[in-house]
């Protein structure tokens, strides 16, 4: 355990879990930096063959910690954990499996279009908030969400900014498959398992054939990051951002 984020391997899978329930597994600077440093340890290790992302406490995370945004100063040069965590996630050669329960918020459902299979709860919960906090999205999901959804919902989810749940993410591809809360992490997990033990590069030729050229993902993820830190060093943003946290104590 660092920095709330639980790392642990079972066989040939890397499990990483959100672990911070206090603030809903919420993302802080330090948490995106232990995420990428398990990651490139993967990455880096052959006996590592798969990836699984969870959150702790029944909820895969309530997104970034908006009490980091408001210290972000573009100008003094300074870098997001969370971009850099969402351009390793993208480039990340091995397979990625991520099991959802309760709330995904921004990158916690961004990051899942990076991810090759999804498990999800029918607590699982998926919201894309960025324009309500005068933001534009991220992690490339301008470029996959369309491609995914289709244009109609893609602009649903993102410009009104709609939540959904678990049922209509697998009606719309984004999820594999629902299962009862007692049995997501088993299910997850075995599908991790059953991923590992299928020859590697014949797995691996596969993956990269469906995902396609990852440079087209990192070119917009890049786009995407230069107009949001414009956007968050902007008295819009910044507004936003304080009536929010303001709610939170009150």
């Amino acid at each position: 355990m660092q920095a709330n984020l639980a790392v642990s391997r079972i066989g040939a899978v890397s499990r990483i879990a959100f672990d911070r329930p206090e603030k809903k597994n919420a993302l802080c600077a330090a948490m995106y930096l232990a995420a990428i440093a398990a990651l490139q340890a993967a990455a880096a290790d052959e006996g590592q063959r798969v990836v699984l992302f969870s959150g702790a406490g029944g909820v895969f995370t309530a997104g970034n910690d908006l009490a980091d945004f408001l210290g972000f100063d573009p100008s003094a040069g300074d870098e997001f954990p969370a971009l850099r965590f969402v351009e390793t996630l993208a480039a990340f050669p091995k397979p990625v499996v991520a099991a959802v329960a309760g709330d995904a918020v921004g990158v916690g459902t961004t990051m899942l279009f990076l991810c090759d299979l999804v498990y999800a709860s029918p607590s699982a919960r998926f919201k894309m908030p960025f324009v309500d906090l005068g933001l534009p999205p991220e992690a490339g999901v301008s470029l996959l969400a369309p491609r995914r959804f289709g244009p109609a919902k893609a602009a649903e989810f993102l410009m009104l900014g709609e939540g959904f749940g678990a049922e209509e993410a697998a009606r719309l591809g984004l999820v594999n498959r629902v299962v009862a809360e007692e049995e997501l992490d088993a299910v997850a997990l075995a599908a991790a398992q059953k991923l590992a033990q299928k020859p590697a590069r014949a797995l691996l030729e596969t993956r990269r054939l469906l995902r396609g050229d990852p440079a087209e993902v990192l070119d917009r993820i890049a786009l995407e990051a230069r107009l949001f830190a414009e956007a968050l060093s902007g008295a819009e943003a910044q507004a936003r951002f304080a009536a929010f946290l303001q709610k939170g104590r009150s």
